[in-house]
């Protein structure tokens, strides 16, 4: 029998960006929660996107100006709250004439009906359009407008075959996804929420007014919480959950579609990226990442089942090396991948014809026959994670008389209270008062816990205080923080989820860290 744990207002079921995010907003605004997450915090598709806080360009060709207008919003003011793990980044769009739409949307339509002789093509014109529109919908404040580059002068272009001559240079920007997710759900306890990972709900049954919720905890026990209301934010088992965990009867549906990345060698020397458009009529992203290696993805697959992990397959892979390749002026083969990864968006299931055309803005729906409700969350971008919250809220407040306001624009993330310009100040500061800490080190640091990492340090003196260093400055002290703080458990959440340092330690390195933690942990 499940051991009875206590009542909250809302029961947030999952760990991705979008349960983190409806947890901060809804215990900030004076509602009681508890987050379960079954396995690790952005342990799925919350830790597999392009790592971008972007508009999504090519979706004004769906029409889709609401969703591109409200993510371009976002972008500055999650800029603001988070510019330790969120940066401004310059995109260029080299042109050339065989740019075409992926199948039929509804521009393509139009232009065809206007202009047959254009046979699919996106026309210079109908680019820079769509980038004036791009540069003006969201109010852009920080972020520098877009520019017309000669690439056969400007460095940009260097890496580029010789071919392209002119680009478009544009703004948007790079965001740690999973830090993202692991600072809201910090957050969130820190102003009273519970954040319980490792934590399986297996069944959530109504009773009178109330959701009986029963978990399976870490340690195999099982835990009863009544909740007023559950919050299903579980991604890509969104309806299993409906289906099987609640047990609700509901017509919504969800598309799971696998989006692939590759990650390579560093392909140039220059910090923007790319934005690449195939003759197939759909793009890619080509991006400077983690220093010494480059970022691209990535692909639209449909995928089988949420049960089923996703993986970056051979076809994707080439796809992506052989695209990239029509573009650099030295070929992209799968000797320079030194890691892939992949993740599933569960979309809103809109009917349409193929995975690229349908829709990323998210869908809500409250259920309320029979008893207490829950409100279902379908789709979403990363970019539109904080309205999103604001949205549940506002299906969640009828419930709940004495809700306060939106309260979270602009208000800063863990570590995040300092300016937007203020990083290279933050590097200097951390750099004269730890010496003994290489470079890369301090840079890490800085870009990972912000003003946070002077709390972590403390007061060392020397790297013999940091304790043993697991390799590539992760020292015992850090993992010590993401243990106390940022709900790690074992080697692959630091390595891979808190930091990227799986790209660059060994076999025996990762082990030796999983052993400590362990050990540690016991």
């Amino acid at each position: 029998m499940a051991e009875q744990h206590k009542t909250v207002d809302l029961f947030v079921i999952g760990g991705g960006i979008n349960g983190v995010g409806i947890a901060r907003d809804a215990v900030g605004r004076g509602l009681s929660v508890t987050l379960a997450e079954m396995g690790d915090l952005a342990s799925a598709t919350s830790s597999a996107s392009t790592k971008m806080f972007h508009g999504g360009l090519r979706y004004l060709e769906y029409f889709e100006v609401g969703l591109v207008r409200k993510a371009l919003i976002e972008r500055e003011i999650l800029l603001s709250a988070m510019p330790h793990i969120s940066w401004p980044m310059r995109f260029v769009l080299p042109y050339h004439k065989d740019m075409r739409f992926e199948g039929e949307t509804p521009t393509s339509r139009l232009l065809s009906l206007v202009m047959p002789w254009m046979k699919g093509r996106r026309p210079a014109w109908l680019i820079r359009l769509g980038l004036f529109l791009y540069d003006h919908l969201g109010g852009r404040k920080v972020l520098p407008a877009t520019r017309t580059v000669d690439l056969h002068h400007d460095p940009v272009g260097v890496p580029l075959q010789a071919k392209f001559a002119k680009a478009f240079e544009y703004s948007d920007c790079w965001v740690e996804d999973s830090r993202l997710v692991v600072l809201n759900a910090r957050d969130a306890e820190l102003r009273g929420a519970e954040i319980r990972t490792r934590t399986k709900v297996v069944s959530a049954e109504r009773v009178d007014d109330l959701w009986h919720v029963t978990c399976q905890n870490p340690d195999g026990t099982e835990t009863l919480t009544k909740a007023r209301m559950i919050v299903n934010s579980g991604g890509p088992w969104v309806g299993d959950i409906i289906r099987n965990v609640a047990r609700v009867n509901s017509s919504e549906g969800v598309r799971l579609v696998r989006g692939s990345h590759i990650v390579t060698r560093k392909l140039f020397d220059h910090d923007e990226g790319y934005f690449f458009q195939g003759t197939d009529g759909r793009i890619i992203f080509v991006i400077p990442y983690e220093t010494d290696f480059t970022l691209i993805g990535t692909t639209d697959k449909d995928h089988v089942a949420a049960d089923t992990p996703p993986v970056c397959t051979e076809e994707e892979s080439d796809y992506l090396l052989n695209f990239a390749s029509q573009y650099l002026k030295e070929p992209v083969t799968r000797d320079d991948i030194v890691w892939s990864y992949s993740g599933v968006r569960p979309l809103y299931d809109d009917g349409a014809a193929n995975a690229s055309a349908a829709t990323r803005d998210y869908v809500l729906t409250v259920d309320k026959e029979g008893g207490a409700p829950i409100l279902n969350v379908f789709g979403g971008k990363i970019t539109t994670y904080r309205k999103l919250a604001e949205h549940a809220l506002v299906e969640i407040a009828p419930f709940f008389p004495n809700v306060t306001g939106n309260w979270t624009a602009g208000v800063a993330l863990p570590g995040g209270d300092f300016p937007v310009l203020g990083v290279a100040d933050l590097i200097a500061g951390l750099q004269a008062d730890y010496p003994f800490l290489s470079d890369f080190t301090v840079k890490r640091l800085v870009r990972a816990y912000g003003t946070d990492a002077r709390k972590m340090l403390g007061a060392a003196k020397s790297l013999s205080d940091l304790g043993q260093d697991f390799g590539c400055g992760l020292s015992q002290t850090e993992v010590r923080w993401l243990m106390k703080n940022e709900y790690a458990m074992c080697a692959e959440d630091v390595v891979w989820r808190r930091n990227k340092l799986g790209l660059r330690l060994s076999k025996e390195q990762i082990d030796t860290l999983d052993t400590w933690m362990q050990d540690t942990a016991a």
